[in-house]
């Protein structure tokens, strides 16, 4: 609806015409003090206001309207046949106006700029439709995420304790039989235990997220010697995969963190190595020191490579490069984790990959940092 402000009734009864003969909705008011009382009750897209009016004159008005936070955005028209200096038509775009015709009017030119309002008017309300509909997606998708993660929390902490008995009772198992040393059952519960400390590694990365976004995962930082952790991890993964791990260039630190998380970046950087390199079990370890400041250790791969355009995301929760999750198994949480341990070493991570060519994924922390605690949580 428009508004239309002027103390003369032949002009408010011409002008509510011309306007409403082309399909507007048009009301009026006689003075500055009836237009701010109906402004205030009414919505408007547009306000013609005359600038000569007794009482309040049109600057007035505008510069009231403009103070009030529902209508200091709806746009002003001044008409005027008195004030037609530059000094007063400044005057008018100061105290809010938009737009200065002066009286005599050309009812056509009038008409252009209201319709040209009156468009602006609708694209701003279909803008904020658009605004409100996001919002709208972005709550929920926090709330569905929200349920997600709390899911997460119960469902691992209800698994782990029935697995913790399944494998005190296989490991029992396996005791019990080992006198009777009959070589398939040994095979048989071997590949159980496998299956159970994969299963245990999936739940423990699924606690591991449920700490992280509840502020509960604990960091307890000490000065160790790099290298010997990285021959632990190297170790472990040696023992569980199939794979040739050389190490091309080694160095020797002291590192300020959590070594016990670290060192599970670095089995997880190995094991995804091999995992995604079924034509290639060797995989390529360089450790390095960056301006006796940070150190930094790169796994190098010659798998299956990853796109470019997927590798900004691959440190996102629960994300799985398109074509591989048919392929290779997992929930896309393991790199999240990488990422998040990290960052609370004030460290970054990265990916240097192409398909077909392998990958290489590296870590960057700082060797020590003297306002780091030796026990935090994040």
């Amino acid at each position: 609806m428009i508004l239309i402000v002027d103390d003369t009734p032949e002009n408010l009864f011409s002008l509510k015409k011309i306007l409403e003969l082309h399909g507007f909705s048009v009301d009026t008011a006689l003075s500055g003090e009836e237009a701010l009382k109906k402004i205030l009750k009414n919505s408007y897209f547009l306000i013609i206001l005359d600038v000569q009016m007794p009482g309040m004159d049109g600057f007035e008005v505008a510069e009231t309207i403009s103070g009030y936070s529902k209508t200091k955005d709806i746009p002003i028209i001044f008409l005027s046949a008195v004030n037609t200096d530059k000094k007063f038509i400044t005057k008018g775009y100061a105290s809010g106006g938009l737009d200065y015709v002066t009286k005599p009017f050309d009812p056509d030119i009038l008409l252009l700029k209201v319709k040209t309002f009156y468009r602006l008017y609708q694209q701003n309300q279909e803008l904020t439709k658009i605004q409100s509909a996001l919002l709208t997606e972005i709550e929920s998708r926090k709330e569905a995420e929200n349920k997600k993660d709390e899911f997460i929390s119960i469902a691992s902490h209800e698994l782990k304790t029935p697995l913790t008995s399944i494998i005190g009772y296989v490991q029992l198992l396996q005791r019990s039989l080992k006198k009777y040393e009959d070589k398939a059952v040994d095979n048989y519960l071997g590949r159980t235990n496998l299956q159970l400390g994969k299963l245990e590694n999936l739940i423990g990365d699924l606690l591991d997220i449920s700490k992280i976004e509840n502020g509960k995962i604990e960091f307890n930082k000490i000065e160790f010697d790099f290298n010997a952790m990285l021959q632990s991890a190297i170790d472990t993964v040696q023992q569980t995969q199939d794979c040739i791990i050389i190490q091309k260039k080694t160095v020797e630190a002291q590192v300020f963190g959590d070594e016990m998380r670290i060192e599970q970046v670095i089995i997880n950087y190995l094991t995804n190595a091999i995992k995604y390199s079924p034509d290639c079990k060797e995989v390529h370890v360089e450790t390095s020191i960056n301006g006796n400041k940070e150190i930094q250790f790169k796994v190098r791969d010659f798998g299956i490579g990853i796109p470019k355009e997927m590798q900004s995301q691959l440190f996102e929760k629960f994300y799985r490069v398109e074509g591989s999750a048919t392929r290779f198994q997992g929930l896309g949480i393991g790199l999240y984790i990488c990422s998040e341990i990290i960052k609370r070493h004030d460290g970054t991570c990265g990916v240097v990959s192409s398909p077909g060519k392998g990958s290489e994924f590296w870590f960057r922390i700082p060797l020590n940092s003297s306002n780091m605690s030796s026990s935090e949580k994040i």
